[in-house]
């Protein structure tokens, strides 16, 4: 029975608190960019601009990893489509 105790003693991680749960923990909500900064113009033709928001495959990042809101989001999806149609972007990274 004593053996027993000290096991569960053993797992559990004396450092943190009894309710944390690291599977559960809160993430900060990402702040849209071209929402708060108004100077921030997004444009086709700005392909450094652009590549923050394409990973290093050539895919357009999804909103959970941009921040964008919708709107924005939406704005930057058809801004990388025109721009790879123009070859500023390519489709695909090798």
């Amino acid at each position: 029975m004593a053996d027993k105790k000290q096991n569960n003693k053993r797992r559990n991680n004396n450092n943190m608190d009894d309710d944390f749960n690291p599977k559960f923990r809160k993430i900060r909500k990402k702040v849209c960019v071209l929402c708060s900064d108004k100077n921030f113009d997004l444009d086709y033709k700005n392909g450094d601009q652009l590549k923050k928001f394409i990973n290093d495959k050539g895919k357009i990042l999804p909103r959970r990893a941009t921040g964008a809101c919708a709107k924005h989001q939406r704005a930057i999806t058809l801004a990388v489509k025109r721009a790879r149609h123009i070859a500023i972007l390519p489709y695909t990274q090798d």
